[in-house]
């Protein structure tokens, strides 16, 4: 099953965050993705051709966002929307990151 197909699991506090050889290998499956350099986060810069176009894509992540209970942290300007997602019960990354990566790319 790719991770587009998958849901979200509901973390609680303590959720272990991935060790990094897994978070490397499940980056493979979200091109243009990067991990920040901490290894606590899984970044992109999306490009459009101006404000209208970014925030309709912002407003799409959103449902996506609600609909996993998974919400990333999302930077809108003209022609840009940057996403940063972490799991903060776990401090770090969890397949639950990785896996709102892949629906969003769907969006495109």
């Amino acid at each position: 099953m790719s991770l587009a197909e998958k849901h979200c699991a509901e973390c609680k506090q303590g959720t272990p965050a991935l060790p990094a050889e897994k978070a490397q290998l499940l980056l493979k499956d979200v091109p243009g993705w990067r991990i920040a350099d901490d290894g606590k986060w899984l970044l992109k810069t999306y490009k459009f051709k101006n404000f209208v176009t970014a925030l309709a894509f912002v407003n799409k992540v959103g449902e996506v966002a609600e609909s996993e209970n998974h919400h990333p942290d999302l930077g809108l300007g003209w022609g840009y929307v940057n996403i940063s997602l972490q799991t903060h019960a776990a401090g770090g990354l969890h397949e639950n990151d990785f896996i709102l990566a892949a629906k969003i790319e769907k969006i495109q």
